[in-house]
């Protein structure tokens, strides 16, 4: 059936909506496929709505390829699986909670790993059960801080996530690759450039973590590649420790007086000129300074933690957020400074810190502050630093944390190269989990020896709604939305631009011809002006454009190419023909009708 435009819910819209920050928010409400309904909340409208389902079909064709199953799980859980493992308390003001009539807990599902884990429990006991993988497509609810950039970050979403449940680690293995090579197919179909990067599994939990990006500069990730072929989140860049230095011979330590000092440029300009070296001058890469926030559990107790690192770096604070999951991070405040009267702002020094310290603050530092490495720092007193402080023989650290900021230039940890630095948006993660979900909930069956043994799982998310976003803000033009085919609501839209009934009816005829062929196609019969038309078909963006216009009287009809603007005259006994041939010729034309 022939979709006509002057029966489509649809509105397209001349200005771009107030709180439109990317340009795929933009396009996507301006075109008529989706509306807000409250901060972070979408409803998704008959075009946005074809274009979600297209998304949906790629990736049960691919999940389906691996032999996965697709099951449906409710959104409303219980609080009990989720205490179990212990992120009722650890996804804090995350997950959306409320109780029914009874007082019984419940959550809005942010993701499912608890669920199908009891649901393989409840069915399956033996190992000739497995391997087996499960996926579902549902809508997932958390609840985000700063809702923004449309149905890229919303509290509601759709979302597609699979499990795997094998007797062992190489089974795990297996599965975890299945799935990945699935990835890759299904990115590669949905059309946008894409990165894989090694991430963090944060609260998730497991060993071995990967994220698929789309590569976008308004994405909220950052992540780096280096010319070797090493590429990673920014947050799970592992900073190359300098190898220890030997003690012996080194300058001992010395306090000098620094006043005004607060900051590290300041230390710098008063070092050179107080206490100036004989080789080189002071620099700020030379300075250690410590900054102190604090750490907010999930029980919602406060833990104050200090950061060492090179004074040439700032705090990463999303990196950092990453090495502290699920505690949030906090500023250290006034207050909290006139609670813990042996920390001079401005002057702090490794001297009063550590759990051993009689502050008893945790101190952290960055892997280049490394045994042998000597600082200039403060000394706990104000207007006072303190020069040559080695670590390792005048200091010792708790440990350390990967929270100083990645720069370009920086090596790669891997040896391959300098570090170039880049945005995405997420797209897909997947985790190798392990046991952690299946002992937490007794997922166990019995071996070939009959003896019972834990079950190990792998998890595999790919944001639905989110790909509608980054394929249009990856495929956009100054004009409006460019879809590939594989995704587009029609494939083709036939705009009826000329005066006389012969026009709308040679329209209407050509659109009816191609619907019977199999091509989805959205006629444009309204009563409006060519202009109004045309910057519709561009803001919509179908992938192909058929004209009938004042050509028609010549002939011909105009066939437009959306994404390359290429425009061809095409005599009218041939346009059916030459529609298809632009339609079929394209190799992702395999799909079947739409859902």
């Amino acid at each position: 059936m022939i979709t006509r435009l002057s029966e489509l819910f649809v509105r397209t819209l001349r200005e771009d909506p107030a709180d439109a920050e990317v340009p795929s928010h933009r396009w996507l409400v301006r075109a008529g496929y989706i509306r807000r309904v409250a901060p972070g909340i979408y409803s998704w409208l008959p075009l946005g709505y074809k274009v979600l389902r297209n998304v949906e079909r790629v990736i049960r064709q691919e999940m389906e390829a691996i032999g996965a199953q697709e099951v449906h799980l409710p959104a409303l859980l219980p609080r009990e699986p989720y205490e179990a493992t212990g992120r009722w308390t650890e996804y804090g003001p995350n997950l959306f909670r409320l109780q029914d009539r009874r007082g019984g807990d419940y959550l809005l599902g942010p993701t499912h790993e608890e669920i199908f884990a009891l649901l393989v429990k409840d069915l399956y006991s033996s190992y000739k059960d497995l391997p087996l993988s499960l996926y579902q497509i549902q809508t997932k609810y958390r609840d985000e801080a700063r809702p923004r950039a449309g149905i890229l970050r919303g509290r509601e979403f759709v979302m597609k996530d699979s499990y795997s449940f094998d007797l062992d680690d190489a089974g795990l293995q297996k599965s975890y690759d299945l799935h990945r090579d699935a990835y890759v197919k299904i990115f590669n179909r949905l059309g946008f450039s894409y990165v894989i990067v090694s991430a963090m599994s944060g609260a998730m939990g497991g060993s071995r973590s990967e994220e698929f990006l789309a590569i976008s500069e308004t994405g909220e990730d950052t992540f780096v590649r280096s010319p070797g072929g090493y590429a990673a989140n920014v947050e799970a860049v592992r900073t190359p420790a300098p190898d220890p230095r030997p003690l012996d011979g080194l300058p001992a330590a010395h306090v000098e007086d620094t006043p005004g000092t607060p900051t590290i440029e300041t230390l710098v300009a008063v070092a050179n000129e107080r206490v100036p070296r004989s080789d080189r001058p002071w620099t700020a890469a030379d300075t250690l300074k410590n900054v102190v926030v604090v750490l907010r559990h999930p029980d919602g107790t406060r833990e104050p933690l200090v950061i060492g690192l090179p004074g040439d770096r700032e705090v990463d604070l999303k990196r950092l957020g990453a090495q502290v999951e699920p505690a949030e991070v906090e500023p250290f405040t006034e207050d909290d400074f006139a609670d813990h009267p042996s920390l001079v702002k401005g002057y702090i020094g490794p001297g009063v810190l550590g759990t051993e310290s009689a502050s008893g603050l945790r101190y952290l530092v960055d892997p280049r502050v490394s045994t042998g490495t000597a600082w200039v720092t403060g000394a706990d007193e104000p207007g006072r630093h303190v020069f040559d402080l080695v670590a390792g023989r005048d200091f010792t650290p708790d440990g350390t944390i990967e929270a100083a900021e990645v720069r370009a230039g920086d090596p790669s940890p891997d040896g391959s190269g300098p570090l170039q630095l880049a945005r995405g948006i997420e797209m897909g993660h997947i985790f190798q989990l392990g046991r952690k979900y299946a002992e937490a909930l007794g997922l166990k069956v019995l071996d070939e020896n009959g003896k019972l043994v834990t079950v190990t799982m792998g998890s595999y998310g790919i944001g639905v709604s989110r790909a509608v976003a980054a394929v249009a803000e990856n495929t956009c033009d100054e004009r409006g939305l460019v879809w590939p085919r594989e995704l587009a609501p029609f494939d083709v839209q036939v705009l009826a631009t000329g005066k006389g009934t012969e026009v709308l009816e040679f329209a209407t005829e050509l659109a009816g011809r191609l619907d019977e062929a199999g091509i989805a196609v959205l006629l444009d019969d309204r009563k409006a002006s060519p202009g109004v038309k045309f910057a519709d078909a561009e803001i919509m963006g179908m992938p192909t454009i058929v004209v009938v216009g004042r050509g028609l009287a010549d002939g011909v009809v105009e066939v437009r190419d959306r994404r390359t603007g290429v425009r061809t005259d095409v005599p009218v006994a041939d346009a059916l023909g030459e529609v298809l041939t632009v339609v079929r010729g394209r190799p992702e034309f395999d799909r079947p009708d739409q859902l």
